[in-house]
């Protein structure tokens, strides 16, 4: 494999985020039933309680905290904070869905170009924050060049192929609305 100026490392993709939690249980049960992801099989060399589990094209690996006294707990929902984001089909049924749950969010708005991106924010039992976004309506436009794309996989794939130097994702700072995104 040749080094790529472009791709030092010679990157495919992301495999997996870790997460240290609270309760295993707890956090297995949010992720297969808030966000849909299934438990896989997790090397049973390891000497520690954790949880493999996938889903949306990614990993997310479990780790049960030895020292539950030292986990921050974080009540406020910040959209500025570490997080997630995951693309939907229907911000109206999410929301809706959330409610249902009764799981607290925030809800933003980003605005470019009379394009809006509307988001939700929330956060998982020890208080990772989890985005949920129609961002694939905000178009991926770089510094350089003409195309324009947008966050879909069949657009990722593609600049996986072009060289990566042409891309950069600008970020805007979300705006907090106040109408709900579901009809009541």
């Amino acid at each position: 494999m040749r080094p790529n100026s472009q791709n030092p490392l010679n990157l495919k993709s992301l495999n997996h985020i870790s997460l240290v939690c609270r309760s295993l249980e707890a956090s297995m049960d949010f992720y297969q039933n808030v966000l849909g992801f299934i438990p896989i099989r997790r090397p049973g060399s390891f000497d520690f309680d954790g949880a493999w589990l996938f889903g949306h094209g990614i990993g997310i690996h479990l780790l049960q905290s030895d020292e539950l006294e030292k986990m921050p707990k974080k009540a406020t929902i910040d959209p500025k904070d570490n997080h997630i984001s995951f693309q939907c089909e229907s911000m109206g049924a999410v929301e809706k869905k959330l409610k249902e749950m009764g799981i607290d969010y925030v809800r933003s708005m980003v605005e470019e170009g009379g394009i809006h991106v509307y988001q939700l924010f929330f956060h998982d039992p020890d208080g990772f924050m989890i985005e949920i976004c129609n961002c694939d309506n905000l178009p991926m436009v770089p510094l350089a060049g003409e195309l324009v794309l947008s966050c879909s996989r069949v657009n990722i794939q593609r600049m996986q192929r072009e060289p990566p130097h042409q891309y950069h994702i600008q970020q805007h700072a979300p705006q907090q609305i106040k109408q709900p995104l579901v009809q009541q």
